[in-house]
């Protein structure tokens, strides 16, 4: 009677013992099919985290009003945020930082430094459409296959360019001829001829996407000498010259002079989908971390709880042996099995601070800051079976990544510049043909002296002895200086806008280049180049095509392990409650009850393993058919703007659904 009665108490302090106590909440013996999360903390309603892919809109410069030196000073660029976001110090309590999952994507967005990083191409690409808009290259991008075109078009500069020339020349020149330069008659001495000239010349030119460049100047000289040969002494002459040029083979159309700025358009809307992808990568790997570590800790404990139950059979055994019932092996096997259980437990707990880490490290820029780096990561939440995602059909999943994924996106954006840079080359065959027109006026005016001629006796008439004949004198010329006629710019200009002295001239150049191999080459290349990106393209679509199979297998796989590894938990804990039972009837031992514990426990971690293999394949399917930011509730500004526009998903999208994408031609039939 005894013995029974003390069977029945030992079975009731073990029951209570292995089950009620080491036992986490997360792993109760009547724990659902589906273990459920710990209880949720209060929170706001989640509004959906705006990525700004560009705060900033650097496609404009400077404009001239009210600062009309403003396009001549650099503009003032913030340096980048290095500190962690406020609100990772708002979750912090106690040296405790504890997440849900949403919480720990958006940590992530705001400080992943991999966004912070990427988020400097769009702005890139924003400079290089301004430098475009010039009329030159506009640089690369990443994720982008074309810089600019590579056709060898002529250039145009589309910013007008004024040229302002002002000089003062003052000289004295030695002449070798004073009277034939009319600066006097001296013989004897080395005679300078002095000239002063004041000239002030303004220039206008801007290309314009035509194929035109316009020009205008307006010139301006004043100048005077000690030379009696000029007419008007000090003068003045001005001319006006109007014209352009016009490229009427090679460089002639809009097509041809915006191929860069197109270009650069499109390689703004591939800096886009760069950012959108790492959007995607950076919210699929904070899952990943997250849902780890939520493993990592709960695995602690079950491997805690293994070591409870060897410990308990070690010492139960220890007992048996010093009263004689049980053999001295079986206490040494309980001891391996101890001590495989402590190993495995500090593996765990390794592993564990591995994956505390790593979520730090993506959810913060500094993981070393001093209110973060002691810190303890608490996730709030458990897995638990998501609903059915997939797309009815495999087929309709593959549509559905052909209009999202991102890197389809940019293939078909640098299949457009392609199609613009091929179309550049095809013209530069051309040979090379440009009207040139001009008109132009001159005035001239300045200070004219006036002069009275007499004609007086001069020298006497010599007879054939050289003497001089009385009342014989050879005529002379007596020239006496008048009064002067000044005038001076306004006359000029008088004479200038009078057309007095119009000037006209119509040219044509043509430019052959004979067998034009340099042409040729250019746009083999382009035709190549388009080839080998259509190629590409079919790449990136069979790899696409590959990793939704895969994600989706997967995930259906994972649905199916759920299923079998919650079967499998629930069965153990009928082993268990049955092997208990038994145990209180006299018809078992510690050891067994104690083995059955043991695998009640690896069960329950086996289900919570396959759950988070789930909620990861999850993760990873979203992400391979390119949902990944809808789902999480992340939006990206299309940064025209400068603001994150709520209606948008992800660039180039407007109310959910994709805007142009239906002209590229892998998404041609799949509306």
């Amino acid at each position: 009677m005894k013995t029974l009665y003390a069977r029945q108490l030992l079975a009731a302090i073990l029951a209570v013992t292995l089950v009620g106590g080491p036992i986490s909440p997360a792993f109760g013996q009547e724990a659902p099919q589906t273990p459920q999360a710990a209880p949720a903390k209060t929170a706001t309603p989640i509004v959906p985290v705006a990525l700004g892919s560009a705060k900033h809109n650097y496609t404009r410069g400077p404009k001239f009003f009210p600062n009309l030196l403003a396009p001549y000073s650099p503009i003032s660029i913030a340096a980048p945020g290095l500190t962690n976001s406020p609100r990772i110090e708002q979750l912090i309590h106690d040296g405790k930082l504890e997440l849900s999952m949403q919480e720990a994507v958006e940590l992530a967005l705001e400080n992943s430094m991999d966004i912070v990083v990427q988020r400097y191409n769009p702005w890139f690409a924003d400079v290089n459409i301004l430098k475009a808009s010039a009329g030159g290259f506009g640089g690369a991008t990443p994720g982008a296959f074309f810089a600019g075109s590579t056709a060898n078009n002529p250039l145009l500069n589309y910013d007008p360019v004024v040229t302002t020339t002002l000089s003062i020349d003052d000289r004295n020149v030695p002449v070798n001829n004073p009277l034939t330069s009319g600066t006097g008659t001296g013989l004897l001495s080395l005679t300078r001829l002095t000239l002063h000239t004041t000239t002030f010349n303004t220039q206008y030119v801007q290309g314009f996407q035509t194929g035109t460049s316009f020009f205008t100047a307006w010139d301006n000289t004043r100048s005077s000498s000690t030379s009696a040969a000029n007419l008007f002494n000090p003068s003045v002459q001005s001319s006006l010259f109007v014209g352009f040029q016009q490229q009427l083979l090679n460089g002639f159309g809009r097509s041809v002079n915006t191929r860069n700025i197109r270009i650069a358009k499109n390689n703004r809307k591939i800096a886009d989908w760069a950012f959108t992808q790492q959007a995607i990568t950076t919210v699929t790997n904070t899952i990943t971390a997250y849902w780890e570590l939520v493993f990592a800790r709960e695995n602690v404990k079950v491997q805690e709880q293994a070591v409870t139950v060897a410990q308990k059979l070690y010492n139960d055994n220890k007992k048996q042996l010093e009263i004689g019932t049980m053999a001295p092996l079986d206490v040494t096997r309980a001891e391996s099995e101890l001590a495989t259980d402590r190993q495995n437990l500090i593996v765990a707990q390794t592993v564990h601070l591995q994956n505390q880490q790593i979520l730090k490290n993506a959810i913060s820029k500094n993981p070393l800051a001093p209110n973060l780096v002691n810190v303890e990561i608490i996730p709030t939440e458990l897995p638990s079976r998501p609903e059915a995602i997939e797309a009815p059909s495999f087929e309709e999943a593959a549509k559905e990544a052909f209009a999202k994924r991102p890197e389809l996106q940019e293939e078909a954006l640098n299949l457009l510049n392609g199609a613009i840079d091929l179309k550049a080359t095809r013209n530069a065959l051309l040979p090379t043909a440009t009207l040139s027109a001009q008109y132009s006026s001159v005035g001239l005016a300045g200070d004219q002296r006036s002069f009275t001629s007499t004609t007086v006796a001069g020298a006497p008439v010599v007879d054939a002895n050289g003497k001089p004949i009385p009342g014989f004198f050879l005529p002379g010329t007596q020239v006496t200086p008048g009064p002067t006629s000044q005038a001076g710019f306004g006359d000029a200009m008088s004479a200038l806008f009078h057309n007095n002295f119009p000037d006209y001239q119509v040219s044509l150049n043509l430019q052959i280049p004979i067998r034009n191999r340099s042409a040729q080459a250019d746009n083999q290349r382009a035709i190549l180049t388009q080839h080998q990106l259509e190629a590409q393209l079919q790449q990136l679509k069979n790899a696409a095509l590959l990793d939704v199979r895969i994600t989706y297998i997967a995930l259906t796989q994972d649905r199916a392990q759920v299923d079998a590894a919650s079967k499998a938990r629930e069965l153990q804990q009928q082993t268990f409650d049955a092997e208990q039972k038994k145990y209180q009837l006299g018809a078992s031992t510690v050891y067994l009850v104690i083995q059955t514990q043991r695998d009640l426990i690896n069960a329950q971690g086996t289900e919570l393993r396959a759950l988070a293999n789930l909620v990861e394949a999850k993760a990873n399917y979203e992400r391979a058919v390119g949902r990944t930011l809808e789902v999480n509730r992340v939006t990206i500004a299309d940064a025209k703007t400068g603001e994150a526009e709520r209606e948008t998903l992800i660039p180039g999208t407007l109310h959910g659904q994709v805007v142009g994408t239906e002209k590229l031609s892998f998404n041609a039939g799949q509306k």
